[in-house]
């Protein structure tokens, strides 16, 4: 009963950080004539309402694609629909076809803001304290610990609350797939990541690592049995999964095509904005976007993702466990924003869901990473006037993970999972990396800091006007390259005997 109670003082503690951040702007709040992802949220919310199924991804006189279309999947669209009908009965201005357009009052930010809310307690917060206290070792008091520092985390709220998007729902589904994979239940496993890609497409960094993990334990049950009969559950609970969220769209195949059309638009480029991976960093040096054709930088992207993906589901495909199966999620999808096409910087809060797995484990790595992916979101939130939200709660996330987690008397080279560098920096200097990793992150957080004020208190060159911006992108880079080096090599250089006994924790 202790424990319940202080869960519930965490999750309360993690609501107020919410709603705190949520009485701050949002993503274009009085900018016409787009305005920002807040509007297109609520436009989204108009356009299901008032038009019919079949016209909601096609451009029509009452569509305007050009005008925030609708592009994630039908689960978005259905999401968009309910919260719809519940403002239509709170203010029929609120969706009111046309003339809505770009509406902002104080009524319809606390119902905008609400929904959020009620997306993350129905959704997001119970599968991260069902993580916490069933697939997480330790005491009761830190697993208590761990479910306030997921809660914690930054990135997810400064986006969600602040910006504005329902990042939680998709993130919730796909921890909720996580959950019962862990607790043994393979087919509420997939149904839960078939929603989340449903709601999402961007979930797909997440899929490997599902379909490796679904596999690899249906060879080990042998696939002239027990595996088998596995498979096939797991295969129609997908193939039913998908018919029933495109139920309305299988009709016609031209709506189909449109719709996917819509959620994978390759004329956008290889990437936007001052996203912190490998193609805008390297874009520095070399315009990749000018020299290469779409086509070309497409394949390229495509290519280089798979091989960085490779080793982390080859290794999770013959070690189906939950340990294997965190590292591959993290692998996976941090490669996806590194290398793939069309990545934006929000995109970063799809490998952080799995690093947030991880701050039991390997809290220092973890908390490092969270933070820099939270700093490399930096432009964005200034750009929404989220500049102190950004501080308080980037403050609080580390004082609290790094004191409740203990994070500092975890930096030992066993605990860090060090080895493999020992081996391979065999002839280099004896060196204490537990001591240098630490000493690296102090230096990281520092510059953080520095490179946060200089954006806010410092003018650009005028010949250089994104030259702040750039400088937070490549160093957030740079942080993410070493950690998927990090995570990758303790994935794949687990021994056996390891892998064995988290196989029997599993089970």
């Amino acid at each position: 009963m202790e424990n319940w109670s202080l869960v519930s003082i965490c999750v309360l503690f993690g609501l107020t950080a919410r709603w705190a951040v949520s009485l701050n702007s949002y993503s274009g709040a009085g900018k016409p004539p787009m305005f920002g992802d807040y509007e297109a949220q609520r436009h989204w919310q108009e356009v299901t309402y008032n038009l019919p199924v079949h016209e909601w991804y096609f451009n029509t006189t009452d569509n305007n694609l050009n005008y925030w279309g609708l592009d994630y999947p039908p689960l978005t669209a259905y999401h968009s629909l309910l919260c719809a009908h519940v403002a239509k009965l709170i203010n029929p201005d609120w969706v009111e076809l046309h003339a809505s357009r770009g509406h902002e009052s104080y009524g319809h930010k606390l119902f905008m803001r609400a929904t959020v809310l009620v997306a993350d307690l129905l959704i997001y917060i119970p599968a991260v304290v069902l993580y916490s206290f069933y697939l997480s070792e330790g005491s009761n008091k830190k697993k208590v610990c761990t479910v306030l520092c997921i809660l914690l985390y930054p990135g997810l709220i400064l986006i969600d609350y602040g910006h504005f998007q329902y990042n939680s729902i998709s993130l919730g589904l796909a921890l909720w797939g996580v959950v019962v994979l862990g607790l043994g239940w393979d087919v509420l496993g997939s149904l839960a990541f078939v929603l989340s890609l449903n709601y999402k497409q961007m979930e797909l960094y997440h899929s490997l690592p599902f379909f490796c993990y679904l596999l690899g334990k249906c060879f080990k049950q042998g696939l002239a049995g027990r595996g088998l009969f596995l498979l096939v559950k797991i295969a129609v609970t997908v193939l039913v999964t998908f018919a029933l969220c495109w139920l309305p769209f299988l009709s016609d195949p031209g709506q189909i095509l449109q719709v996917v059309h819509r959620l994978f638009p390759v004329g956008r480029g290889l990437f936007e904005d001052k996203v912190a991976n490998t193609w805008c960093s390297l874009n520095v040096l070399i315009k990749i976007k000018t020299i290469l054709s779409t086509d070309t930088q497409l394949y390229f992207s495509l290519t280089t993702t798979l091989l960085a993906i490779l080793p982390s589901s080859i290794k999770l495909l013959m070690k189906p466990t939950l340990w294997q199966f965190k590292l591959a999620l993290v692998n996976s999808s941090l490669a996806f924003f590194l290398f793939s096409f069309q990545v934006h910087e929000k995109s970063i809060l799809l490998p952080a869901l799995p690093v947030c797995l991880l701050l039991n484990d390997l809290p220092l790595p973890a908390i490092w990473f969270l933070q820099a992916s939270t700093f490399s979101m930096l432009p964005l939130f200034l750009k929404d006037g989220l500049l102190v939200p950004y501080v308080v709660t980037s403050l609080a996330f580390l004082f609290f993970s790094i004191y409740l987690l203990s994070a500092f008397e975890h930096c030992s080279e066993d605990k860090l999972r060090l080895g493999p560098y020992r081996r391979l920096l065999i002839c280099m200097p004896r060196m204490d990396l537990g001591r240098v990793t630490k000493w690296k992150f102090y230096f990281s957080i520092t510059a953080m800091a520095g490179l946060s004020f200089m954006s806010v208190a410092l003018a650009p060159p005028d010949q250089l006007p994104d030259l702040f911006p750039l400088l937070v992108s490549v160093f957030s880079y740079l942080h993410f390259l070493g950690l998927l080096l990090y995570f990758n090599i303790v994935q794949i250089a687990e021994p056996l005997q390891s892998v064995r006994k988290n196989q029997k924790k599993s089970n």
